[in-house]
């Protein structure tokens, strides 16, 4: 399986501007900048896109994990936070912090931690972040 997603950019780092586009065409030509990065700047950019690409699979992963354990999840709802800071060598990701809530009948506290823990430790968008990664997971309702 491959996926693809293109960037131009043009212009200076401060005053240039770029777009992104995705292969399934999801996002064409969606504007970022320095302003969208670093400022409050209408946009995306990169960061947001890491973020909202580990929320995904990280749900995604921690269904089938739930799944694989004889539980069918009524939602699992993920918030990904990327830190993006300077350091000595440059801009680096350092951090993503997962917050997750999740109704999964019939799981107790237990089985949801570990489910969810395998999840962050399995879910391939946290295999490729070379970033400290931290949750915060809930199990709202258990029957």
């Amino acid at each position: 399986m491959l996926r693809k997603a293109s960037a131009e950019w043009n212009g200076t780092i401060r005053e240039g501007k770029g777009a992104i586009s995705t292969e399934s065409g999801v996002l064409t030509d969606t504007q970022y900048s320095f302003s969208t990065r670093f400022e409050d700047g209408v946009g995306t950019n990169p960061e947001e896109l890491i973020a909202a690409a580990h929320a995904g699979c990280y749900s995604m992963a921690l269904s089938g994990q739930l799944t694989n354990a004889g539980f069918t999840p009524d939602y699992i709802r993920t918030t990904a936070s990327v830190r993006l800071e300077k350091l000595e060598t440059g801009f680096a990701i350092t951090k993503v912090h997962l917050d997750v809530a999740a109704s999964v009948p019939g799981a107790d506290e237990d089985v949801f931690m570990t489910a969810a823990n395998n999840a962050k430790a399995g879910c391939p968008v946290s295999k490729v972040l070379n970033a400290e990664i931290t949750m915060d997971a809930v199990l709202e309702s258990a029957a």
